[in-house]
């Protein structure tokens, strides 16, 4: 009997899948520290409640404070010198942060430390320049949007037993556990990832972070693009912080008000990691517009809802239906933003595309909290809904879908002329 050769993996898949486990790897690590921050601060020596919560939101923001002003440097220096090499240099910055963490004798060191993250780390926009400028031209929506629920995935597992973890072993042992798992993955990486400068692209012109921020400006559809990755992540992130409260105004059972919180939150998550690879593919058969309309559209249908619940798990079957819908927006935009930028500033331009994203991260939660100290916990899901539905209407209005040249095998050459925008569905 014959035995049939197993058929090795395309390189753009080899590539693929080992980024997804050291992504899923690294977004685990990272959420692994978020159950216990509050406490660690209270660790080193942050007593009073009020200081302990103001703290515990500054130490958890720190990380976006720097990575949105360096995320696009180090997206342009890897258009430079290499995605691969700003991968390693990200996933192992990573590590480092997380290994110096657990040394941490103050609050204000564990904060310098968190901004210190945030300026060498960067491994998403890296991860993702990598993968866009590795995969062919009608697979990265497929592959963008895998990528995305490995970020799904490492949020949802992480938190799950992160605590367990540190009530086993401690706090300070978690940062080195994260710190080996970033290792790890960096070792994969550099092992098995492979990237080919031609060298025609070596000789293409190297752009500088401010070229690249007047590229995306001036083009409308990386400058609408930009817009709505921004209002539907700060519409997203306002929930974050009032999530638990609100479970509990719903006058949930309190011996079990943890619990029931944190798996009605992870619901989400899980739905997004499934979701996520199917809206992937869409992306590279159906209208970006179209899908991003039914996306945007249904997560703000399910947020609006939430704010009509009498009980928790009246809250389950929506926040599935939210992380379905969520898990083809961040895909989508960032697949139309690789698509629409060449490939000498396409680790730049998706450097930028992430910084904005870090800002919502910024800007979501302390609009949320706001929104809910003036208004009210159930209003503040009725903004959530009211400012997705002005997101559907802005893609509506100036997003424009693009037209697939019949050579997609290969990126478009920097001096290609721009794609021709497809006036239906």
């Amino acid at each position: 009997m014959i035995q049939k050769k197993a058929t090795p993996l395309e390189p753009w898949r080899k590539n693929l899948y080992i980024i997804w486990i050291a992504k899923f790897i690294a977004m685990m690590g990272m959420s692994l520290v978020v159950p216990f921050l509050p406490f660690f601060v209270r660790e080193l020596g942050v007593q009073d409640q009020a200081d302990v919560a103001m703290w515990s939101g500054l130490v958890f923001s720190g990380p976006f404070f720097l990575s949105f002003i360096m995320t696009p440097i180090w997206g342009s220096l890897g258009d430079r010198y290499g995605r691969k090499f700003m991968v390693v240099r990200a996933i192992f910055g990573l590590g480092i942060s997380q290994f110096l963490m657990a040394f941490a004798q103050s609050v204000e060191m564990l904060f310098l430390l968190r901004m210190l993250q945030g300026a060498i780390s960067g491994f998403i926009a890296a991860a993702l320049a990598l993968v866009a400028s590795t995969t062919p031209r009608e697979r990265s929506g497929y592959a963008i949007g895998l990528l995305q629920s490995a970020i799904a995935g490492g949020n949802v597992v992480g938190p799950l037993i992160g605590g367990t973890l540190a009530d086993t072993f401690g706090f300070r042992p978690i940062f080195f556990i994260v710190a080996a798992l970033c290792t790890i993955a960096g070792v994969f990486i550099v092992i098995f990832v492979t990237e080919e400068r031609t060298g025609k692209e070596a000789q293409e012109p190297r752009h500088s972070v401010t070229s690249n921020y007047r590229h995306s400006f001036q083009s409308k559809p990386i400058r609408t693009a930009l817009s709505i990755i921004f209002f539907s992540q700060v519409a997203m992130y306002m929930i974050q912080p009032i999530f638990a409260l609100y479970v509990e105004y719903l006058e949930t059972d309190p011996n079990y008000l943890a619990t029931i919180a944190g798996a009605t939150f992870s619901v989400a998550g899980l739905f997004m990691v499934i979701s996520s690879p199917w809206w992937g593919r869409r992306n590279d058969e159906k209208s970006y517009k179209k899908n991003l309309t039914i996306a945007i559209g249904g997560a703000a249908v399910a947020y609006a809802s939430q704010a009509l619940v009498t009980s928790a798990f009246q809250l389950i079957f929506l926040r599935a239906v939210q992380g379905f819908c969520m898990g083809g927006i961040l895909p989508t935009l960032f697949s139309y933003v690789s698509k629409n930028t060449e490939l000498s500033r396409r680790g730049g331009v998706m450097g930028i595309a992430s910084s904005f994203q870090l800002l919502a991260n910024m800007v979501g939660p302390t609009s949320g909290g706001f929104i809910a100290a003036q208004l009210g916990l159930r209003e503040t899901f009725l903004v959530t809904g009211g400012i997705l539905a002005a997101a559907v209407v802005l893609v509506r209005r100036t997003f424009e879908d693009i037209a697939e040249p019949s050579h997609a095998e290969s990126p478009p050459h920097p001096k290609t002329p721009p794609l021709e925008p497809i006036t239906h569905d």
